[in-house]
């Protein structure tokens, strides 16, 4: 890893976290577009669910703010995906540059220097239009006026006590091992709660 790429992924992972309650607005605004084909809207939705579900890890407050790094780039492979092909697909993208422009690039570098980190963040990208919240397929969320409201309130609730801002970020964020080792815990958490529904 040359320190150039590992200052790079580092000043991207930070402003992908401090841009993650706008990008989770994009993704409500695909989940809405009825322009797009109805598995990359269920993917959105995912993604969407993905973030606002509460993280069952209970992390040291000096992590809180890196705890959301697999938010952020779940979020991006989950909108990458899901809008990768087709002219209305297209036409999405090029309403949010800020969001898609140079991603293919960036994701190319997360995957460089996160390795493993990052293949595991991009298996849980197709199941995510499968998942269950509140009792809810995804489907629910397309489908039903009050189950879309609830998520929609929910989505409000996660961008109001987000805790992280240009401000919070501060020097909590320097190196790429800081990023890595969090998402190693999560993972780790994730296969021993899997490990434990298995028995």
């Amino acid at each position: 890893m040359t320190i150039n790429a590992e200052s790079k992924f580092v000043e991207l992972v930070r402003s992908w976290l401090v841009s993650l309650p706008h990008d989770l607005k994009i993704a409500f605004d695909a989940m809405d577009d009825e322009n797009l084909p109805r598995t990359a809207r269920e993917l959105a939705t995912g993604g969407a669910v993905y973030i606002v579900s509460p993280k069952d890890s209970v992390l040291d407050q000096k992590d809180q703010v890196v705890s959301y790094a697999d938010d952020a780039v779940l979020l991006r492979l989950a909108l990458h995906n899901a809008l990768e092909k087709g002219e209305d697909e297209k036409a999405f993208r090029d309403r949010f540059p800020e969001l898609f422009e140079g991603l293919d690039d960036n994701l190319k570098l997360c995957k460089s220097i996160m390795g493993d980190l990052m293949t595991w963040l991009e298996q849980k990208v197709p199941a995510l239009k499968n998942g269950n919240y509140k009792g809810k397929k995804i489907t629910a969320y397309l489908d039903d006026e009050a189950a879309r409201e609830q998520l929609f309130d929910d989505a409000l609730v996660f961008r109001t006590d987000y805790p992280v801002d240009e401000k919070t970020i501060g020097d909590k964020v320097k190196k790429a091992a800081t990023i890595c080792e969090v998402l190693k815990r999560r993972k780790a958490d994730e296969m021993r709660a899997k490990g434990i529904a298995a028995v």
